[in-house]
């Protein structure tokens, strides 16, 4: 085949693999020269740096799937007789980088994936500007999810804001076009050695970054950390559907990171997920509904990006959340894991200690913030981003919203979580409560989810002092809720 462009960039961002890979495969399809690079970008590391944060996981499982994807990139060009092929990797302001690589190279179009978030979309309509005045094209496919933007449209022709809807249409446009893999390997002859003066992947440190706890997770970086973790759950799949909710039980994927930066593909995901499911496996799909809300939430952001920064209702934004030192406090706590109430509190330790929250526990502790503390859940959001593994924009967002009843097809702001009772039906046992709060580690079942209404005598034979080993409760959640209720009073007429 004829290819009319000489020479063509990759440049990865949320999409750190080789295999079934659009724009690499774009790319590969329209020239005859092609490289792979990444920019770890200080627009995004330099307020990490800022706030303290050297040990960041993310960071480090960024940049130990790179040492992956580098390996495979030369283990793919190994097989086509290419040698010294390896990925590209520069630290500096994407916006300037890529253009400098791009003259650098010589090429005549750069290829990536499409981001919706609002920040990524500003950078890339700026270095698609920079690029322009070199001459060169900048060209962005859809790969991170199977459906996209406009593609699940109502018979209205606009964007869905139910998800039951949604599911069902994007569940009647799926076929095997839309999960079949791009056939990168078939012509990856254009792959072209990276140039004696460009750098590989460079050692955390130089970045400016620490180690963490990463390894000791058990959370394998890159594809091939990808492809152990999704074989582990397809032996658990079946199950899925029954184990899901509870914290203590190895029910769910695990791959959310996996996911967020693109070392496995969705549509390899969705496709076991899919063949599982017609094959009448209840445990996939649950799963496979899970991938799409996870669509629903990122083609909500491209059509109403203003959730970024806003309620999705505009009603909920009259609101009047707590604030001043009294509600610092209360926050404090909550991002500490001192509000006094056990399941709760073990998911924010869990937070801290890991950068992983299950989700159920995600919905539990974002109820308990908005309508038990009265508090802002953009608070909230704001430290999952900071510190959660897999932090997504629109799915930590819509997340968020969905707690607090202001986001699109949330349940009412009546409805409201019962921290203990959520704690009693999914943690009966108290497994998880002790494994991160092993102050409680002796106290009954019974008692481990409420321990302020335990006896003195009970208290004291499980060595829990209250108020010393552990917290009273910052707030009452019957007289919370009934504040909550109150305060949300403001949006009665509107949607919620």
């Amino acid at each position: 085949m004829h290819k009319p462009l000489d020479k063509a960039l990759v440049w990865l961002r949320r999409d750190l693999r080789v295999e079934d890979h659009a724009a690499l495969y774009h790319a590969l399809r329209g020239a005859r020269q092609v490289w792979c690079a990444f920019v770890f970008d200080r627009s995004i590391l330099d307020p990490l740096l800022a706030q303290g944060r050297a040990a960041d996981r993310r960071v480090e499982f960024i940049r130990d799937s790179l040492v992956g994807v580098d390996a495979e990139l030369r283990a793919l060009a190994a097989s086509h007789g290419i040698e010294g092929v390896g990925l590209i990797v520069r630290h500096g302001w994407a916006h300037e980088e890529i253009p400098a690589l791009a003259a650098a190279l010589g090429v005549q179009s750069v290829h990536a994936s499409h981001d919706e978030e609002p920040a990524a979309l500003a950078r890339d309509a700026r270095v698609r500007g920079l690029l322009a005045d070199q001459g060169v094209a900048l060209h962005t496919a859809k790969d991170h999810v199977v459906f996209e933007r406009s593609e699940v449209l109502t018979l209205a022709g606009g964007p869905f804001t139910v998800f039951t809807p949604y599911k069902n249409a994007w569940l009647k446009k799926l076929d095997a076009f839309y999960l079949s893999a791009y056939p990168v390997a078939r012509h990856a002859s254009g792959l072209a050695p990276r140039p004696a003066a460009e750098a590989g992947v460079p050692a955390l440190e130089s970045l400016g970054f620490a180690r963490t706890n990463l390894h000791q997770l058990r959370l394998p970086s890159g594809p091939a950390g990808a492809h152990e973790m999704l074989e582990d759950f397809m032996g658990r799949i079946a199950r899925y559907h029954e184990t899901r909710d509870f914290p203590a039980v190895k029910g769910p994927s695990y791959l959310g990171p996996h996911l967020r930066f693109g070392t496995v593909s969705i549509r390899r995901l969705a496709r076991e997920a899919h063949a599982r499911r017609q094959r009448g496996c209840r445990g996939a799909e649950a799963w496979l509904s899970e991938l799409i809300w996870r669509e629903f939430y990122q083609q909500l952001l491209h059509h109403h990006p203003h959730v970024a920064e806003r309620a999705f209702k505009p009603e909920f934004e009259r609101i009047k959340w707590e604030h001043g030192k009294l509600a610092d406090g209360l926050f404090a706590a909550w991002c500490e894991g001192r509000t006094g109430y056990p399941l709760v509190d073990a998911a924010m330790h869990q937070l801290s200690q890991t950068g992983y929250m299950h989700n159920r526990l995600r919905m539990v502790v974002a109820s308990f913030l908005a309508k038990d503390l009265g508090l802002d859940w953009r608070r909230g959001e704001a430290w999952f981003a900071l510190h959660l593994n897999d932090f997504d924009l629109a799915a930590n967002n819509g997340g968020w919203q969905w707690a607090a009843s202001s986001g699109c097809d949330a349940p009412p702001y009546f409805r409201i979580f019962n921290p203990v009772h959520q704690s009693e039906k999914f943690d009966p046992e108290g497994k998880f409560i002790r494994r991160y709060l092993p102050a409680l580690a002796l106290l009954p079942d019974g008692l481990i989810h409420a321990p302020w209404l335990a006896r003195p005598v009970d208290l004291a034979a499980a060595g829990v002092k209250l108020g010393v080993d552990y917290p009273q409760p910052v707030v009452d959640h019957d007289a919370a809720r009934e504040k909550t209720l109150l305060r949300y009073a403001v949006v009665k007429g509107g949607s919620g």
